[in-house]
């Protein structure tokens, strides 16, 4: 519970659990994030589900079936495939109801492999965070297509509002950063890893016709030195120094987001959904994103932002090219589509909401 999409996730739906009057437990290996569900009134239980140790994924069967019973939980849900599996059999065992979500397309492999990824698709009722993710499930694992139920990941509109973010937050982050008056800001939100895209990022700023800008990577936090280093020597060996900056930790990402003339989303492999577009459009963003996975689902080419073939520098480049040359006018336009687009379709409410209804459907059926 450190941070992440399905962190932010769980904490979500727990609660909106707690706030029909029902009861939520949390099980994880623990991390920060813990204090905000035990805030929202959620219960947390500290146990090594993270584990992909064998032995300690079949102790955890037994952990699990004594919090099911000790705590009376009715339905299980599961969100990652080592605590899956535990989760599975405990479930099974006390004969409670036991559902997955699905979100991400699993790297395939070997039996092995695949068998382990597997446990994602046998719950009683599957959750697919997009199109593309109930696509995969089916085409790679077997499953009934009607247990397969798509509820596209929110995000919070209240925090990641225009009108909610003071100008003296705005300006705290630009001093905290000395960003520089006047100078566009290209932002690429998300961790610092190889599968986000920033060597094709840093390619395709060097390909920008005008060099007044400034990118900056976001939260890409600690570690991961030596692929840090591969960045910056690639953009001295691009010409690009002082356009590139990595920020490593944002405790203020709405705020953060105000402070970007464009997003970039430029993912090597596909996403199951792709927050960043989406936390970006609620900020009244225009976003390039890389044209695969659920980006095809979360930006709308040419009305909310631009989508470009993957591993395409040129296209990327002409595409952030554009939106850094919109005029007010069509600035403000893009920022109202992108907003009413979030809010129709992918707002955390209306993600809650649909999985306290699957929930019920199994409640119901028990």
């Amino acid at each position: 519970m450190d941070g992440g999409g399905v962190e932010r996730g769980t904490v979500e739906v727990a609660t909106a659990i707690v706030a029909q009057g029902w009861r939520s437990v949390v099980v994880s290996a623990g991390g920060k994030m813990v204090y905000e569900l035990e805030k929202a009134g959620a219960k947390h239980i500290t146990l090594p589900v993270h584990s992909k140790n064998p032995i300690v994924m079949w102790k955890n069967i037994n952990r699990l079936q004594q919090v099911i019973a000790n705590e009376g939980v009715q339905i299980v849900h599961a969100r990652s495939r080592a605590p899956a599996w535990s989760a599975l059999a405990a479930a099974r065992r006390s004969g409670t109801p036991f559902l997955t979500t699905f979100h991400a397309a699993y790297t395939r492999g070997g039996f092995l492999k695949n068998s382990y990824n597997s446990v994602m698709a046998k719950g009683d009722r599957v959750i697919a965070i997009s199109d593309f993710i109930a696509q995969h499930i089916q085409e790679n694992y077997t499953v009934d297509p009607q247990k397969i139920i798509k509820i596209a990941r929110g995000v919070d509109c209240r925090r990641f509002n225009p009108g909610a973010v003071s100008a003296e937050r705005i300006i705290k982050m630009a001093t905290d950063w000395a960003l520089p008056d006047g100078v566009p800001v290209i932002m690429m939100p998300g961790r610092l890893t190889r599968l986000k895209g920033h060597e094709d990022l840093i390619e395709a700023l060097a390909l920008l016709p005008d060099k007044n800008f400034l990118a900056l990577f976001v939260g890409a936090g600690s570690g991961r030195e030596s692929y840090r280093a591969e960045l910056n020597k690639l953009v001295v060996e691009r010409g690009l120094q002082g356009k590139v900056q990595i920020k490593d930790y944002c405790n203020d990402m709405s705020a953060a987001l105000m402070l970007a003339d464009v997003v970039v989303s430029a993912t090597t492999v596909p996403e199951g959904f792709g927050r960043v577009a989406v936390e970006a459009q609620a900020m009244g963003r225009p976003v390039v994103a890389t044209a695969h996975g659920g980006s095809l689902e979360t930006v709308k080419d040419g009305e909310t932002g631009w989508l470009v073939p993957v591993g395409d520098r040129q296209a990327m480049a002409r595409a952030i090219d554009g939106a850094l040359k919109l005029s007010p006018a069509e600035r403000e336009a893009i920022a109202e589509k992108t907003r009413q687009f979030v809010m129709q379709n992918f707002t955390v409410e209306k993600m809650c909401n649909s999985t306290l209804d699957v929930y019920r459907s199994l409640l119901a059926a028990v």
